[in-house]
């Protein structure tokens, strides 16, 4: 499994797929698609030599269950997903895909919560939004020892910067602008 790190493009509408594919970005996070598209647009993008990561939670018309992973798995064949359950990042690793756990800090009990449960899953990354929490970043690397994503209100440079500040080894985002960084 490649490591993940640098500002990685998360594609959230059609009109920004082909400047993907023509990038030099190893990996192309897909957030929203229904799964009519799903297939043929992995394919596109590995015959592009990219690497997918499937944001599992939002494919629409997709459940993210035992038989919904099985599907992509056998027919679909990503390189990763990105998931808010727990439960769905266990059957993932079972099935030796690349797991992100996203998690939503909105508060101290929340990320007390999230940080029990990735210690008992052990994703292979944890994504953090919003990601422009430096000491929070660094909070929770500390506690698992998994790798940080920084997500969500990274609108600028600076966010980045500061990201990276907090101990951040990659930050995704559907900023176009900020792909090239």
């Amino acid at each position: 499994m490649s490591e993940l790190k640098g500002v990685l493009p998360v594609l959230r509408n059609m009109k920004e797929f082909e400047r993907l594919l023509s990038s030099d970005h190893e990996y192309i996070i897909y957030l929203e698609i229904r799964l009519s598209q799903l297939k043929a647009l992995v394919q596109a993008a590995k015959k592009a030599k990219k690497k997918v990561i499937l944001h599992i939670d939002l494919i629409q018309g997709l459940k993210a269950d035992a038989y919904g992973i099985e599907y992509l798995v056998r027919e679909v064949k990503p390189d990763g997903i990105v998931s808010t359950r727990s439960n769905v990042i266990a059957m993932a690793k079972k099935n030796k895909l690349m797991t992100i756990q996203r998690l939503f800090l909105l508060d101290s009990h929340a990320l007390e919560h999230n940080i029990k449960l990735i210690n008992q899953v052990k994703p292979d990354y944890i994504e953090i939004l919003p990601g422009i929490i430096p000491s929070v970043i660094a909070e929770v690397h500390e506690q698992t020892g998994i790798p940080v994503i920084a997500g969500g209100l990274i609108r600028t440079k600076e966010d980045v910067e500061l990201a990276y500040g907090g101990g951040a080894v990659a930050i995704s985002t559907s900023q176009a602008e900020l792909w090239e960084l």
